[in-house]
C-alpha cells in the first residue's frame, strides 16, 4: 500500500486488538492517520517496534525532527497532540536533553525508595477495600475501578509529588482530557492547555509557598538553583509526564489485571492455588491489555528501511504496544489469549532502553499489593455485566475500561 492508502485509527480505540489485526495483515509498518488527519506509521509487529524503539535515527524531539512541526498551526485539528508532543519532558525530547532530565525525577523511583513505599501501599489498598465491601453491601454493584484501581494510584503519585488534596480531582480530571483522544477539536485542545497551566500550575505555586519532601518541592529547588538544569516550561510539562504517567497506567494496569481473572476462571483459580504466580498475571495483562495501546509520537531522523518500506526522514512514528504483545511471530498464533502460564516478561509494554517507564517498579508494586489483596478478601468477585458491555476508556492511546462493574460474592 502506499502513503495515500492511510488508515485512520478509531479515535475512540473501540476495538484495539482487531484493530492491531488488520493493521499487522497489511504489513510491518503501516501509514496511518492520527485522529485529526496527522499523518504517521504504525508498526505491527515485535521486533519491528524494538528494533525502532532502540534505534538511534529515532528521535522523540519533534522540534528537531518532524517535518511536519512547522505547519502544525495551519492544522487546527491537530492542536491535541500537542500534550505529547508540544511539551518539553522525557517524553519529547532527545539525547543529552532527554537524559539530563530523567536525571533529575529518576531518584524519586528508586528500587529503595520504591520499596519505602510499600507500606504505604498497602495501608490505603486495605482502607480502599474496605470502601469497597461497603459499597457493594447486600450485592449492590460495584465499580471497581472508581472505588479501587482509580484511587490507589492517584493516592499514590499525590503523596509523591506533594498533590494537596484540593488539587486531587483536577489532576485527575486534567489526565483523563489529555488521554482522551475522541475529540481532535481546536477547543479540546485548547481546554488541555488551559488546564495543564492552571492545574499545575497551582501546584508548583503551592508547594513554592508550603515546601515538603516530596518530588514537586525537590524539582522547583532545582529550577530555582540552577536554572540550566531544569527550566519553568521543562518542570511544568515533568510534573504532567510523571504525575500523568504514574498514575494514569496502572489504574488500567490494575482494572485489566482484575477483568482478565474474572473473565478466565481456571486461571484465577490457579493463581489462588499458587500454581501461577501475580507476577506472572502481571506481565501476561501487560503483555496483552498494555496499559498504553499506542504512544506518539516519535521521528525518524534519516530515512529507515523497515522490510520493503522506507519511513522517509521526518515522518512520525506511533510506539504500538498493542500490537506488538500479541504479535504470532512472537509469541504463537494463539497470542492474543491472556494465559498467566505463558510466562512471557518479555513485553515492551514499559518501554525499552533509556525511555523506558521511569515509574515501572512503583506500577508493578501497587499492582502486587491490589490484586491479591482484592481476591482474598472478595473470593465470590464477579463480573456484574458480560464482558462484552465494558466499555474502552475512549482513546487509542490509553487501553483500559471506564468502568468496572463488579458483584462481591458471598
Amino acid at each position: 500500500m502506499t502513503v495515500t492508502d492511510r488508515i485512520a485509527l478509531d479515535p475512540f480505540g473501540s476495538d484495539i486488538p482487531a484493530e492491531s489485526a488488520r493493521l499487522r495483515a497489511l504489513g510491518p509498518v503501516v501509514p496511518v492517520e492520527l485522529p485529526g488527519g496527522i499523518p504517521a506509521w504504525a508498526p505491527t509487529g515485535y521486533d519491528v517496534l524494538k528494533e525502532l524503539i532502540l534505534d538511534p535515527e529515532v528521535s522523540k524531539d519533534p522540534r528537531r525532527h518532524w517535518r511536519l512541526w512547522p505547519e502544525l498551526g495551519e492544522h487546527p485539528s491537530w492542536g491535541w497532540i500537542l500534550g505529547w508532543v508540544g511539551v518539553i519532558n522525557m517524553l519529547s525530547t532527545y539525547g543529552p536533553d532527554h537524559t539530563r532530565l530523567r536525571k533529575l525525577v529518576a531518584p524519586s523511583f528508586t528500587h529503595r525508595r520504591t520499596e519505602a513505599m510499600l507500606p504505604r501501599v498497602a495501608a490505603i489498598t486495605s482502607e480502599l477495600l474496605d470502601g469497597v465491601a461497603a459499597a457493594g453491601a447486600d450485592g449492590t454493584v460495584v465499580d471497581l475501578r472508581a472505588e479501587l484501581a482509580h484511587p490507589l494510584p492517584m493516592r499514590m503519585i499525590c503523596e509523591l509529588f506533594g498533590v494537596p488534596d484540593e488539587l486531587r480531582d483536577a489532576t485527575g480530571e486534567l489526565i483523563a482530557a489529555i488521554m482522551d483522544t475522541s475529540d481532535p477539536s481546536p477547543e479540546h485542545a485548547a481546554f488541555v492547555q488551559e488546564r495543564i497551566g492552571t492545574v499545575l500550575g497551582a501546584l508548583i505555586a503551592h508547594k513554592t509557598e508550603h515546601p515538603g519532601d516530596d518530588m514537586t518541592t525537590e524539582l522547583i529547588r532545582v529550577r530555582d538553583e540552577d536554572g540550566d538544569r531544569l527550566g519553568d516550561e521543562e518542570l511544568l510539562y515533568t510534573l504532567l509526564l510523571v504525575i500523568g504517567a504514574g498514575f494514569e497506567t496502572t489504574v488500567n494496569l490494575i482494572g485489566n489485571a482484575v477483568v482478565a481473572l474474572l473473565t478466565h476462571p481456571v486461571q484465577l483459580a490457579a493463581v489462588r492455588s499458587g500454581t501461577v504466580g501475580w507476577d506472572a498475571v502481571i506481565d501476561e495483562t501487560l503483555r496483552v491489555h498494555p496499559s498504553i495501546a499506542s504512544l506518539p509520537l516519535r521521528f525518524a531522523v534519516s530515512d529507515l528501511k523497515v522490510g520493503d518500506v522506507t519511513i522517509p526522514a521526518g515522518d512520525a512514528i506511533i510506539t504500538t504496544y498493542a500490537a506488538a504483545g500479541v504479535d504470532p511471530e512472537r509469541y504463537g498464533p494463539d497470542a492474543a489469549v491472556f494465559d498467566a502460564a505463558r510466562g512471557a516478561d518479555d513485553h515492551l509494554s514499559f518501554g525499552i532502553g533509556v525511555h523506558r517507564c521511569i515509574g515501572a517498579p512503583l506500577a508493578r508494586a501497587e499492582a502486587l499489593a491490589a490484586l491479591p489483596a482484592l481476591f482474598d478478601r472478595f473470593p465470590g468477585l464477579r463480573l456484574a455485566v458480560g464482558e462484552q458491555e465494558l466499555r474502552q476508556v475512549p482513546s487509542f492511546i490509553a487501553f483500559g475500561w471506564q468502568e468496572i462493574p463488579v458483584r462481591l460474592g458471598g
